[in-house]
C-alpha cells in the first residue's frame, strides 16, 4: 500500500484527538483511528469529538477513520494513544499489518496490570516493530486544544525514531525533547497518576501547600526509587516526564486522575467514580499494577501502598492518611541517589 501519510495516530481519546489535532494544525498529513464509525464520521466532517472533547472545534484538516487495518500502513509513523487495558489488544491488531520499517510510538500513560509490562514491552511483544519510542510529558488536553503550548519527551534507544516525531511535531506548540530512557520516561508517566490521586484528596480536604508539597516531593522519591529497580536512569525523573509531568499532574483541576482523588475524599465509591467517567483515569489500574510489582521487588512504598488501600482495600481517605502520618520519617533524598 502506499504510504499517502506522514503519521498516522490510534486512539480518539482526549489526547489522541489533541496529538492528532496538533499534527493536522501544522499541515501534516494525519488520519486518526477511533473504534466507533460514528465518531469517526463526526470528526471526519463536522470537526468535533463531543465524547472526549465536548465544546472544542478540530482542525478541518484533520481526518478520522474506524479502519485500522487500513490505515496503519498508510503511514512511516504510527502513534498509539489508548488506555492501558486497551493496549495489548490494539498493538496487536497494529501488528497484524505493520511492517518493520515503521517507527511505532506510544503516548500511553499505564504500565498493565496481569504482566505488570510497561507498553514499549506490550508493542515488542505484539508487533514487528524495532524502532520503538515513548512520547510523555505534562500534557493536560484541556489547555493545548486552548491554544497554550505545552513540552513533551520522545525517548527511544534509536536515534531515528526520536528525530521523526520531532520532525512530525515541529511547528507545534508541543516542544518535544529527545531522550533515550525509555524505561524512565515509561515509569514516570505512568507513577505521577497515583500520586495526582492522591494530590486530589489532600486538595480537597484542604490540607495547604506544605502537605502538598510534601506528597509530590516524597512521592518523587517513591518514583525514583520504583524507575531505578527496573533499570531506569533517575535523572530522567527531574525531567518533563517525571517531575514536569508529576507538577501539572497533581495541581490541575483538568486531570482526571486529580478529580478521581478529589472525588475520593468527598466519600465517593471508586466504582461510582469509574462509572461516571468518560475517559479512563490511568492512576486507578497503575496503582494496582505498581503495588503488586513493588511487593515482588520488595520495595517499601508508603504513598503507593495507601493509594492501594484506598482503591481496592475499603481504606477511607481519613484512614489512609493517618496510616501515613503514623509511619516514620526516613531520610529525605536517599531515592535519588540510586543509579
Amino acid at each position: 500500500m502506499t504510504r499517502d501519510l506522514d503519521i498516522a495516530v490510534v486512539g480518539g481519546g482526549a489526547f489522541g484527538t489533541t496529538l492528532a489535532s496538533l499534527l493536522a494544525e501544522t499541515g501534516r498529513k494525519v488520519v486518526l483511528w477511533v473504534r466507533e464509525e460514528g465518531l469517526a464520521r463526526a470528526i471526519h466532517r463536522r470537526h468535533v469529538n463531543d465524547r472526549y472533547l465536548p465544546g472544542v472545534r478540530l482542525p478541518r484538516g484533520l481526518r478520522a477513520t474506524s479502519d485500522l487495518h487500513g490505515l496503519v500502513p498508510r503511514a512511516p509513523v504510527v502513534l498509539i494513544v489508548v488506555p492501558s487495558e486497551y493496549f495489548r489488544g490494539v498493538a496487536r491488531a497494529v501488528g497484524e499489518v505493520l511492517e518493520g520499517d515503521q517507527v511505532l510510538v506510544h503516548a500511553t500513560k499505564g504500565i498493565e496490570v496481569a504482566t505488570f509490562r510497561r507498553m514499549s514491552e506490550v508493542l515488542r511483544e505484539e508487533t514487528c516493530a524495532l524502532k520503538v519510542g515513548v512520547l510523555s510529558g505534562p500534557n493536560l488536553s484541556g489547555e493545548i486544544m486552548a491554544g497554550k503550548p505545552a513540552g513533551a519527551v520522545i525517548a527511544s534507544r534509536y536515534d531515528e525514531v526520536v528525530a521523526a516525531v520531532q520532525a512530525l511535531f515541529n511547528g507545534s506548540r508541543l516542544r518535544t525533547y529527545g531522550g533515550r530512557d525509555v524505561v524512565g520516561v515509561e515509569v514516570g508517566g505512568a507513577f505521577k497518576n497515583i500520586i495526582a490521586l492522591a494530590a486530589g484528596a489532600v486538595d480537597a480536604l484542604g490540607m495547604g501547600d506544605n502537605a502538598k508539597a510534601l506528597l509530590l516531593t516524597r512521592g518523587l522519591g517513591e518514583m525514583a526509587r520504583f524507575g531505578a529497580a527496573l533499570g531506569a536512569d533517575v535523572v530522567t525523573f527531574l525531567g518533563l516526564a517525571g517531575l514536569g509531568d508529576l507538577l501539572a499532574t497533581c495541581a490541575s483541576p483538568l486531570s482526571r486522575n486529580h478529580r478521581f482523588g478529589e472525588r475520593l475524599a468527598a466519600g465517593e465509591t471508586p466504582e461510582r467514580i469509574k462509572a461516571d467517567m468518560t475517559s479512563v483515569a490511568e492512576g486507578v489500574p497503575t496503582t494496582a499494577a505498581v503495588y503488586r510489582q513493588a511487593v515482588a521487588l520488595g520495595l517499601d512504598l508508603h504513598i503507593v501502598r495507601a493509594v492501594h488501600a484506598v482503591l481496592y482495600e475499603g481504606w477511607t481517605v481519613p484512614d489512609a492518611l493517618a496510616w501515613l502520618q503514623s509511619n516514620p520519617a526516613g531520610h529525605d533524598v536517599e531515592a535519588l541517589r540510586f543509579r
